[in-house]
């Protein structure tokens, strides 16, 4: 799959499992390690530990109706998205993760807008489902400006398991965002 990025392009291909310790790398760095707060979407100062580890992102990359897209770049990957099936007419997308010192370079917007168009061609879906931080403030406005919408629902953060982090307080909550896929 190919998108658009101003005269250049960008290739977004799904991961091969010889991509796992290099997806790990990258979302830990930039959801968790000390390199995230270059960036915007750091949720370093809520969750310390790893944000996932070579294990789960094996088991996603082997297991049915799940697919993580990652771009490419000189220096390794710039971006990766974890996008699945969550029923017949819904995705699920997480992880969009881009390099620290890329972001605010479009790639993020890029990524979504593929992973849209990912979910939508090889899973049928006609909505795409996120869970985010409730204490992200900045993250859900980014993603309401490009037409995500809480629908109401919250979902408890997994305290106890420290594969996903260690969280700095205990008022973590995910609010459910989605939003209608077109074309």
């Amino acid at each position: 799959m190919t998108i658009e990025a101003g005269p250049q392009e960008l290739f977004t291909t799904p991961a091969l499992e010889s991509d796992a310790a290099a997806i790990v790398l990258l979302v830990n760095s930039a959801y968790r390690g000390p390199g995230s707060h270059r960036g915007w979407t750091t949720e370093a100062d809520l969750i310390g530990g790893q944000r996932t580890d070579e294990e789960a992102i094996r088991e996603l990359l082997r297991t049915r109706d799940n697919a993580i897209l990652v771009v490419r770049g000189q220096k390794g990957l710039n971006a990766c998205a974890h996008v699945s099936r969550k029923s017949a007419v819904t995705s699920y997308l997480s992880m969009l993760t881009v390099r620290p010192a890329l972001q605010g370079s479009l790639l993020g917007r890029h990524l979504l807008a593929a992973s849209e168009t990912f979910a939508r061609r090889e899973y049928g879906a006609r909505f795409l489902e996120m869970n985010v931080l409730e204490q992200r403030e900045e993250l859900i406005a980014w993603y309401e400006r490009r037409g995500y919408q809480a629908t109401g629902e919250k979902r408890p953060f997994p305290y106890g398991d420290e594969r996903i982090g260690i969280p700095t307080r205990d008022d973590l909550t995910f609010l459910v965002l989605m939003r209608e896929l077109s074309g």
